[in-house]
């Protein structure tokens, strides 16, 4: 019997890591239950069941079994996490590994750091930038205004984010940031298009993945999570939205 309680709890504590990196990494609601789920069928305890949302998880084996629960302070956007914690699932329910395996697997997976360093992060922001303006049939004039104002905003959201932790913040200042570089360098002959060079200086700052992941909930079904990622997209578009209008309201 105790040794079966030890079996359990490892279940359950290896589940609940999964659910976490996937749900800290900015994973679907549904996709994290399913991965959840599946694995636990894979441990033969066809009666568990999950209840994920974007700040927490409920987990149990069962009527029998004491229900788990985890809180999710922090998400990010982190799809090579994503797809690490999927590949453990898969070879865990295909009896490729055991689940001590899977969880000392997930526990490295938590702990190792897969963003490149900020300069690069930094870097590719301003080239995305720059690329957008194009994309957006700006003149290449415009380019380095475009490439050093989508660089300093999302330089400024890292700062800012690392300081505060207060994400919303950060996406207002960075966007008040480079919508004043770009305001300034046409004001001064530097830049000549100013609304595609600030469009295209936003782009990295936008929430896609998450305004998709709100969709996705949605259709899935998961209609607490699919909302609650919508307002989190929302309030992150109102905070560019804003720190853009003060800019052009300079």
């Amino acid at each position: 019997m105790v040794l079966q309680d030890a079996d359990n709890e490892l279940t359950i504590d290896c589940l609940l890591l999964a659910g976490r990196i996937m749900i800290e990494s900015g994973a679907e609601t549904y996709r994290v239950e399913d991965t959840m789920l599946r694995m636990a069928h894979s441990q033969n305890m066809p009666n568990a069941q999950c209840y994920a949302t974007p700040t927490g998880i409920i987990f149990s084996l069962g009527k029998t079994q004491p229900t788990r629960i985890t809180s999710i302070p922090s998400r990010v956007t982190d799809l090579q996490k994503i797809a690490l914690v999927n590949s453990v699932s898969r070879r865990l329910t295909s009896q490729i590994i055991t689940l001590e395996e899977a969880y000392d697997e997930l526990k490295s997976i938590q702990k190792t750091n897969y963003f490149l360093p900020t300069y690069l992060q930094v870097l590719a922001a301003a080239l995305a930038s720059g690329c957008f303006l194009i994309m957006f049939k700006g003149g290449w004039s415009d380019f380095p205004i475009a490439f050093l104002a989508g660089g300093l905003g999302f330089l400024v959201l890292v700062i800012i984010n690392h300081l505060t932790r207060v994400k919303f913040f950060s996406e207002f200042t960075a966007s008040l940031v480079l919508g004043f570089v770009a305001f300034f360098a046409v004001k001064y002959g530097y830049g000549t298009e100013l609304d595609k060079i600030i469009i295209s200086s936003v782009m990295p700052l936008v929430p896609g993945i998450l305004i998709t992941n709100a969709v996705r909930d949605l259709m899935a079904g998961h209609f607490m999570s699919g909302m609650a990622k919508g307002a989190e997209a929302f309030l992150t578009a109102f905070a560019i939205g804003a720190a853009i209008a003060v800019t052009l309201g300079f």
